[in-house]
């Protein structure tokens, strides 16, 4: 339970209307499925979130920086402290030649649209990805032969201390699906991507191919967060599942997919006890079958 005063302390931060007590977090995860964070704050821009941040870490309360909630498996029970929202509010996009300056809370879908408006190629893989930039920075998202280590070329951070760093690419130790962020207690607020002039046509062309490829391949039509499991060395997720025989594998409203093996949806009542029950079932019978480990790529929040 989040006191009056703390309340109080964050509304001198962000405005009133960016705070809201009890929050169902179903409503901000692309699964559908968590419970009520005892509150929830719209973040507008870096100054608020440096500042509220250093004071719940002076305070010891506990708190959630998230962008899209794409990657994210919330309990029923909900989030027993501080939700800080990087969304809607912290999407703005600016242009230095073939440069991109992104505030963390654009989405990939969003930023590939402006890339291609603005004739610059080289992002065209993550058109169809769902998570914010910032999120996509963080896990070292890609798609299709493309990956966020390919493009960035800087990245602004809050550290623990409130501080803001910058970041380049080699000190980001991008990694399959990870990052030095995973390691830090770091926060992305901006992302400069480095592209190239392209032509329009064979921009739009392309990620028009690569939007048919995932309407065709992928669960688009239930709610999902994605890939559920790394690629592990050496083999696909998705075809080790499909070939320990769980294809359409169900446990309450949570189902491996019929479509892509490699993706758990909500049928469309999942509880996070279902989803969380599916993962580490998949998990025992590819161990058992295969002596491989599949490591979610899902973040499990409790």
């Amino acid at each position: 339970m989040i006191s009056d005063a703390v309340i109080q302390t964050i509304a001198g931060f962000v405005p009133q209307e960016n705070i809201r007590l009890k929050e169902p977090m179903n409503r901000h995860t692309t699964f559908r499925i968590g419970g009520e964070a005892d509150c929830f704050v719209e973040i507008e821009n870096m100054e608020q979130l440096q500042r509220i941040q250093r004071y719940l870490r002076i305070v010891g309360l506990p708190f959630l920086v998230m962008g899209n909630g794409s990657n994210l498996l919330v309990s029923d029970r909900g989030y027993a402290g501080i939700v800080l929202r990087v969304g809607p509010r912290m999407q703005q996009i600016r242009f230095q030649e073939d440069r991109m300056i992104i505030q963390a809370g654009a989405l990939m879908s969003q930023v590939a649209k402006a890339a291609y408006e603005q004739g610059l190629t080289g992002f065209e893989f993550a058109s169809g990805i769902p998570g914010t930039i910032g999120g996509g920075v963080v896990m070292n998202a890609g798609a299709y032969g493309g990956e966020m280590s390919q493009v960035v070329a800087g990245v602004k951070v809050i550290d623990q201390e409130g501080d803001v760093l910058e970041l380049d690419n080699e000190t980001m130790e991008f990694g399959y699906r990870t990052s030095a962020i995973k390691s830090h207690p770091f926060t992305v607020v901006e992302v400069t991507l480095q592209l190239a002039p392209g032509n329009r046509e064979a921009i739009r062309s392309r990620m028009n191919e690569l939007a048919s490829k995932r309407r065709e391949k992928q669960p688009l039509e239930y709610p999902s967060a994605g890939s559920t499991f790394k690629r592990p060395e050496g083999y696909f997720a998705g075809e080790l599942i499909m070939k320990a025989g769980l294809r359409g594998f169900q446990i309450g409203g949570a189902r491996v997919s019929d479509k892509h093996c490699g993706f758990i949806v909500n049928t469309g009542n999942a509880s996070y006890e279902d989803v969380r029950d599916l993962i580490a079932h998949v998990q025992e019978k590819v161990k058992e079958l295969f002596s491989v480990d599949l490591e979610p790529e899902v973040i499990f929040v409790e």
